[in-house]
């Protein structure tokens, strides 16, 4: 038995929108500005998927994950396939000379481990987690946009 938890954060990047869909469509980039990622290969022979693995605290998690669904500028949806059982979307909103960034990720955890780390403190540091990320996205973005 498994407890899904969701979370969904946002953020505004001073970038348009071509940029900002180029940086988060190259999923192989992601660990540059998540800290919680340590890895993302799109596998070869199925571009659609990809061996993703999350290292943090001692803990080490991985699992393939498949797009199913690209709108340029405008969402990438996932889930994964094997592994961790997780799900989600990237949404990009363009704002003309800025881009707005909301990440949801849903995840689910085995129930001995939501019992054990009580969810709404595990949720507190999982949403906190990826708010940090996207700002260090918003961060990364300004460096790359100031060196075009």
């Amino acid at each position: 038995m498994s407890n899904w938890l969701e979370h969904t954060v946002q953020v505004e990047v001073d970038a348009p929108i071509d940029l900002v869909w180029s940086l988060w469509s190259d999923i192989e980039q992601m660990p540059r500005w998540m800290k919680w990622i340590d890895s993302v290969t799109i596998l070869e022979d199925n571009p659609e998927l990809s061996r993703w693995k999350l290292a943090s605290g001692g803990l080490e998690f991985t699992w393939l994950s498949r797009v199913f669904k690209v709108v340029p500028h405008q969402i990438i949806q996932w889930e994964s396939v094997d592994g961790l059982p997780n799900r989600g979307a990237i949404r990009f909103y363009d704002r003309h000379n800025s881009s707005v960034v909301k990440l949801t990720v849903a995840y689910s955890i085995p129930g001995w481990l939501g019992r054990l780390m009580d969810n709404l403190f595990l949720g507190r540091v999982v949403e906190s987690t990826i708010q940090a990320d996207l700002e260090r996205f918003k961060q990364y973005t300004m460096k790359i946009q100031n060196q075009v």
